[in-house]
């Protein structure tokens, strides 16, 4: 990104901020202004070719949207809303739809809302069949470690307003044995850890891989973030997180999401919330937020089995604090969206890579502020038919309120305009 500078001021105007007391909130106003307009004054044309906010601004939590995009053309988007989070138990899943060819998301309306409970982390998706899926949580007791993973499905889901759900149930996983065996199994492969040692208290390592002998421990609390992958082979792999274990897993149905079992557990110092995407040669590869010890970066693992099992995980150096998303583009690029920073939430950048993520030689911010100023997080990521890449993410202000926003990029254009902005 551009560093601000004040020979775009005019010298008359400097003299008077300079020599005013109101220099300071001038140059606030200066600053605002010129991270509004750095993508036109330096660096010719925007790759953002449409941004608006779902919803008004507002006081109540918005927040973990997902965006699916559907036969008609239409965009679905899904969010949750309400008081606050696992403790507040008015939480409910909201969605909107934007129609093909409008400019306007419709009024929100009502996907889920199990009574009395915080419902959390919407993800939204078509099998190959067409079929529409919502996956999210119900939080129990409040607490995340004990969320259950519940679904819908639709196939009558074109018209205006919300689909009409033909079928709901839960997904209900029981890990067996051989969990608990990888998980010991995959903390040896990790880099030595010092943190949280005392001589009278067991170490990090050792107090997870005790609790993942627990098959109560192991069976619940799983929960959903992010869109899954479905490979070449036709396998749903959904990604899962637990904040109990501090780590991930998934879900694999290979008969089109009628069933589902547990995959091994994607086990490190934190790697939570997967974003997938499977390498030409067949291997998935798994990004991961860092919720472990410091420097907070974005977390790898790979699964050359198709999911069945994967790697210990292992921190990139692309500095994360709060989410991650991925998306293989139809011309062989991958994307990768994410909080690149390590102390907040209130930056957003894109990233293009030509090497399956090996490096990243496009990069754009779609959020830039100042740290106090909000946070813009927890985004989905696809690409559509036309070759743009669409986006939803939480849009919280700070003092304006919150909502979520839709953001239109056209990665060709980041590509036109050099390595990275």
């Amino acid at each position: 990104m551009m560093k601000i500078s004040y020979e775009y001021v005019p010298r008359n105007v400097c003299s008077i901020i300079h020599s005013s007391h109101t220099y300071y909130y001038m140059k606030k106003i200066f600053t605002s202004l010129f991270f509004s307009i750095t993508s036109v004054v330096a660096f010719g044309q925007s790759p953002v070719v449409d941004s608006m906010i779902i919803f008004p601004l507002q006081e109540k939590h918005a927040h973990g949207s997902s965006l699916v995009a559907l036969p008609n053309g239409d965009y679905l988007a899904a969010w949750f809303y309400g008081s606050g989070e696992k403790s507040a138990d008015d939480v409910k899943i909201m969605g909107a739809r934007l129609r093909k060819g409008q400019k306007k998301w419709s009024t929100p309306f009502l996907l889920a809302d199990t009574p009395g409970l915080p419902d959390c982390n919407p993800v939204l998706f078509l099998n190959r069949s067409g079929k529409l899926f919502l996956v999210w949580i119900a939080v129990q007791a409040n607490r995340w470690e004990f969320s259950i993973l519940r679904y819908k499905t639709s196939t009558n889901y074109l018209k205006q307003g919300a689909p009409v759900w033909g079928w709901q149930d839960n997904i209900l996983l029981k890990p067996g044995e051989e969990f608990a065996s990888e998980v010991a199994a995959r903390f040896k492969e990790l880099p030595e850890a010092g943190h949280g040692w005392a001589e009278y208290a067991p170490s990090y390592d050792k107090m997870i891989i005790e609790a993942s002998k627990d098959l109560k421990k192991r069976s619940i609390g799983w929960m959903t973030r992010i869109k899954p992958l479905i490979t070449r082979s036709g396998r749903i792999v959904l990604p899962l997180y637990s904040d109990g274990f501090n780590f991930s897993m998934t879900a694999i149905s290979d008969d089109d999401g009628e069933t589902w079992r547990p995959g091994l557990p994607i086990v490190g110092r934190g790697p939570i919330q997967p974003a997938l995407a499977q390498k030409k040669d067949g291997t998935i590869v798994a990004f991961m937020r860092d919720s472990g010890d410091e420097p907070s970066r974005v977390q790898r693992s790979e699964s050359k089995n198709n999911g069945e099992s994967w790697s210990a995980a292992l921190k990139t150096d692309i500095p994360n604090t709060a989410s991650v998303e991925l998306c293989v583009l139809k011309n062989g690029k991958w994307a990768f969206l994410g909080n690149d920073i390590d102390d907040g939430r209130y930056r957003l950048s894109l990233y293009l890579s030509d090497d399956e993520g090996k490096t990243w030689k496009w990069k754009t911010r779609i959020e830039d502020h100042a740290k106090e100023d909000g946070g813009y997080s927890y985004p989905c990521l696809i690409q559509t038919a036309d070759g743009l890449l669409r986006m939803t993410y939480s849009y919280h202000t700070g003092k304006n309120g919150k909502s979520i926003k839709y953001v239109v990029v056209d990665p060709a254009k980041m590509e036109n305009e050099g390595r990275e902005r």
